[in-house]
């Protein structure tokens, strides 16, 4: 077993004790609160080595990424630091149908800064991107559970570091009204995305990146221009249907040897994910969203997956949150 799953783990807080309803305790009647492990690096090694002699899937790992600096610097409306908490809360009385096993290795957290003194986003997304990568060597497939868009240039980090990425073209898949291409002088949760396309020249090679569900109105010609530059391949939120978007991403996948799923939910509908910094006036049905991510997740290529931009301060009556906890239902599904 890879040493990754006997090494301490660069989380700030542990995973806590999930709760939900109790029909009772026979397999038949498990909910995500009773199904999901706490993290234990013994436990986890067992359930890799398990999955391995039945031909199993990979067990599943949870992680939280707590940030509302990206946001904060981006301009956005601040609470994306409390999603993590509210996704779990909103998994746990789901019913239990997954054939893998799930563990809970708690959250990284970084602390929110000002304008006069920021906080240490780089070093949470260094943190997190060091927790993905030890995860993903040892075995699992990660999905992390953000906070804002700057979720994703840690996710990238922990992604192109790890073994499954070696030598195999690795792409971005994003579902997104944004692009996140901005250049700034500090990273955002509106930068990622160029941060990336700036790591991969370094490195001699290219982003591929594609979005599903770009709003027009919402992203500056200057915008469109530097994703033309990057060549990025996107499809607009009012030509999203679950044909084109299936077409879309089945195109994209075919040239790749695996795949990081980023779901930034302001993608959504403002009806369906109320809580978000940035509400859809148009955004892409719900369906297509999940018709996306079931293709992804049927490709064999998902590497790792996160969700961001949920703010539970914004949400109506937890539609948000109960929305992310069906997508990453449907992502370890």
């Amino acid at each position: 077993m890879n040493d990754a799953t006997r090494t301490t783990l660069p989380v700030d807080a542990p995973s806590e004790p999930w709760t939900g309803r109790n029909d009772g305790d026979a397999p038949e009647h498990a909910r995500w609160w009773q199904a999901v492990q706490p993290w234990s690096s013994g436990a986890f090694a067992e359930a890799v080595a398990r999955a391995t002699a039945d031909g199993g899937p990979r067990p599943g790992v949870l992680l939280g990424f707590r940030s509302d600096e990206g946001v904060r610097r981006n301009k956005g409306r601040i609470g994306a630091a409390g999603a993590p908490a509210a996704v779990r809360a909103a998994l746990g009385p789901l019913a239990f149908h997954l054939a893998r096993e799930v563990f809970d290795v708690g959250d990284v957290t970084v602390t929110l800064g000002s304008d006069e003194m920021p906080g240490d986003l780089e070093g949470g997304q260094e943190r997190c991107g060091a927790a993905v990568s030890a995860l993903l060597d040892a075995g699992a497939l990660t999905v992390t559970l953000g906070g804002g868009h700057e979720t994703a240039f840690a996710s990238y980090l922990g992604v192109i570091d790890a073994e499954p990425a070696a030598g195999r073209r690795v792409g971005v898949l994003n579902l997104d009204a944004h692009f996140d291409l901005r250049d700034e002088t500090r990273a955002s949760s509106g930068t990622p995305f160029l941060q990336m396309a700036r790591a991969e020249a370094a490195a001699g090679r290219t982003l591929e990146y594609a979005v599903v569900g770009i709003s027009r109105p919402n992203n500056t010609l200057a915008l469109f221009r530097r994703a033309d530059e990057l060549g990025v391949r996107y499809l607009l939120d009012e030509y999203a249907t679950r044909e084109t978007a299936e077409s879309f991403v089945e195109d994209f996948l075919a040239g790749l040897d695996a795949v990081y799923l980023t779901i930034d939910l302001d993608v959504l509908p403002a009806a369906v994910a109320p809580g978000v910094s940035a509400p859809a006036a148009l955004g892409v049905p719900l369906e297509v969203i999940v018709a996306v991510v079931r293709r992804v997740v049927a490709s064999g290529k998902l590497v790792h997956a996160d969700l961001a931009e949920l703010n539970p301060r914004f949400d109506v009556d937890g539609r948000t949150a109960r929305v992310a906890a069906r997508l990453v239902d449907t992502i370890l599904g």
